[in-house]
């Protein structure tokens, strides 16, 4: 507690025996009532109890399964880190219901019996029950309450390390949500918990609302990198081409994420925002933190307490989180199901399919990953900890399926609000105060796909302006959603089916690389970046048939007279003249030419980068994957996310009246906070120029 009275050490012992006995007698009580419902679960001989006797045997059965709970559970759960994370959640079931056969087969003269499927049913009830009690008794209590929440923290850390009064601060990221989506959330009453700290209601404001513009790779790869590490060099999309390592860089692979992480340390001179005593949780780069989970950058790490699975074992560790969450689980796959399928039966347009193991993987990342990553949350603020950066991913997922408004959505904007709720609520109970700072990575924008749209891919397109054979049937560009990523990993498999690491083409052939609504075309047997005369030389038809499609927005292609030229529908332009009106650049809004001119001078842009059409008035684009909410490329809400931060910390706008461009900048503005709060903070160099 941050003050206050100690509470004396016979207070604590009473409460707790207290409350022991309580979950114990309640966890009695159900045993006996399912001993009377479930025909497969028996608490008395083949001949028969007196009731007393009934109730004895309960009263044992509950006991022995509670200790079985405390510490053989914690035993089992850690051994089974070895095992595919998404595997052990859903092992939670049979586990539980071994420990309880374990149980009845303890209690003397066999009359406890439970037949297997049963035993799983009577025990995933026992420790719900249990839980919720210890957790109602608890919550009337402050400091038992605080004991509890403590068990998802660092007991070594605290046991070494004071905790300093200054306050520490938590990043909370909603992946894909943008500023409007949220203002519109408030307004609707989907969010209360943010409304409240706007000020819809009769509290005052404690926080402010700020938009910020993405670059043009509008994605969580560089925004984050940008956000944790200070830079966005060379991110020119999600997937690139490398032509010198002949290999496609995905922002969202274990192995290219590592990569991007070095190569930012070295650019920056400086581990992230997160190295000095912070926490990252759920994210695709470390920060520089000291304590990960389920961290794409170091998923693959084996150092003792660095791995990034282990904050599995601090939320499974309990059964009754497993069990919940296991249930949770299912809950979501079955309501996925109807949602589609519904989706379906009303012929709702852009739709895009959402059947094989799509409900799986949206169930993992709006339960399973939410709950684990708020789980770590919650245990770092209990430990004190100076900095933490968490990735909430649930909405994103949906979005891409579902599209960015909707029923779907909204319902997982309400559960995250739900999520912030507790995290506000454990925050009372840190030994340190918090500031808490709600942010997003880039926004989503609608849209029918390309594929859908004109009956065709980008592949396809490029393959056609290149006099080369192309498909009867147009084939679906794999989606590169962040959370597929994170099952992958959780299951120890590749990352995505798309291109191989290392490209061998045929000679002269392209790779085509979609992210979100942008594309890029390499040719990977020329080594350096092609320019307009050279491509048109090779293809003559390629660069006008791409320009000419009404699908596509805009090219930006390097030429050897005019340096930078974008092109459009029967328009080339120096990329410097490309946002005049009735230039190709103009529908994509102010700040694009400089987002598409950053972009050019990156070592790694490919030969032509392609973003599809946006049309203003709606706000919609095509993109080039198989999502009807997409982001990545320029084009509507997908650029605008916001910065939701505490009234005590400096106003985040720019001081000249322009907007806050840029992850760079919002680094540098998250960056100073840390600053603000701890005199002592590490130095750090400045974002590079832009």
């Amino acid at each position: 507690m941050r003050a206050g009275v100690a509470e004396r050490p016979w207070r604590r012992f009473a409460g707790a025996l207290w409350r022991m006995g309580a979950v114990w007698a309640v966890s009695t009580v159900t045993m006996l009532v399912l001993a009377g419902i479930l025909p497969d679960f028996r608490l008395q001989s083949a001949d028969g109890d007196s009731a007393t006797r009934i109730g004895i045997t309960a009263a044992a059965g509950a006991g022995v399964f509670g200790i079985l709970s405390a510490l053989v559970w914690p035993l089992v759960v850690r051994a089974l880190l070895l095992v595919p994370a998404l595997v052990l959640g859903l092992l939670a079931f049979a586990l539980n219901g071994s420990l309880l056969t374990l149980a009845l087969w303890l209690i003397p003269d066999g009359r406890g019996t439970a037949a297997p499927e049963t035993a799983v049913l009577v025990a995933a009830v026992m420790s719900a029950v249990a839980s919720a009690t210890g957790t109602a008794l608890a919550v009337r209590d402050d400091n038992a309450y605080r004991r509890r929440l403590y068990r998802l923290s660092d007991r070594r850390r605290r046991r070494a390390l004071p905790v300093p009064a200054t306050p520490g601060t938590v990043f909370l990221q909603l992946d894909g949500v943008g500023h409007d989506v949220l203002a519109s959330a408030v307004a609707r009453g989907l969010l209360p918990t943010v409304a409240r700290w706007l000020g819809h209601g009769t509290a005052p404001a404690t926080h402010r609302l700020t938009p910020w513009r993405t670059d043009w790779s509008s994605q969580t790869g560089a925004s984050q990198l940008g956000i944790l590490h200070g830079t966005t060099y060379d991110i020119p999309a999600f997937r690139w081409y490398e032509k010198e390592r002949r290999q496609v860089m995905v922002s969202n692979r274990p192995a290219s994420a590592a990569e991007l992480q070095r190569r930012a340390v070295r650019r920056t001179g400086n581990a992230g925002l997160l190295a000095d005593d912070g926490a990252s949780r759920g994210n695709l780069f470390s920060g520089g933190a000291g304590q990960v989970a389920l961290v794409l950058s170091v998923s693959a790490r084996r150092e003792r307490g660095q791995r990034s699975r282990s904050g599995y074992f601090a939320y499974f560790s309990d059964p009754a989180n497993a069990v919940r969450t296991a249930m949770s689980f299912v809950a979501e796959v079955l309501r996925e199901m109807v949602q589609s399928t519904r989706s379906r039966l009303r012929g709702d347009t852009p739709r895009v399919g959402r059947a094989g193991l799509y409900p799986f993987v949206r169930a993992f990342a709006t339960v399973v990953e939410r709950d684990v990553v708020v789980a770590a949350v919650m245990g770092d603020m209990l430990a004190g900890r100076t900095s933490v950066y968490a990735d909430l991913v649930a909405y994103d997922e949906v979005a891409h399926h579902s599209g960015p408004t909707g029923p779907d959505a909204d319902q997982v904007l309400a559960r995250l609000d739900r999520s912030l709720a507790l995290i506000e609520k454990v925050a009372d109970h840190a030994p340190r105060p918090y500031r808490i700072v709600l942010l997003s990575d880039h926004g989503q924008s609608p849209g029918e796909t390309f594929r859908s749209r004109y009956g065709l891919t980008l592949a396809d397109l490029v393959r056609a302006g290149c006099g080369l054979p192309v498909p009867r049937r147009a084939r679906r560009t794999p989606s590169g959603a962040e959370a597929r990523a994170a099952v992958r990993a959780a299951l120890h498999r590749p990352v995505e089916e798309g291109p191989a690491d290392e490209v061998r083409p045929r000679r002269s052939e392209p790779v085509v690389l979609a992210s979100g609504n942008l594309g890029l075309v390499s040719f990977p047997d020329v080594p350096h970046r092609m320019t307009r005369e050279e491509i048109d030389r090779r293809h003559p038809a390629l660069l006008t048939t791409l320009a000419a499609h009404p699908g596509i927005g805009f090219l930006l292609v390097r030429s050897e007279e005019h340096g930078a030229v974008v092109l459009g529908a029967g328009q080339a332009v120096p990329l410097a003249e490309a946002d005049r009106p009735g230039g190709p650049l103009e529908p994509f809004g102010p700040g694009a030419a400089e987002a598409v001119r950053r972009t050019d001078g990156f070592p790694h842009t490919a030969d032509i980068m392609i973003n599809s059409a946006c049309f203003p008035e709606t706000g919609e684009i095509h993109a080039f994957e198989e999502q009807i909410g997409s982001h990545g490329g320029l084009g509507g809400a997908q650029s605008h996310p916001f910065l939701l931060s505490p009234l005590s910390l400096p106003d985040p706008a720019p001081a000249d009246g322009t907007d806050l461009t840029g992850a760079e900048q919002v680094h540098a503005v998250l960056r100073g906070w840390l600053e603000t709060a701890s005199p002592g903070w590490p130095a750090v160099s400045r974002p590079q120029p832009r």
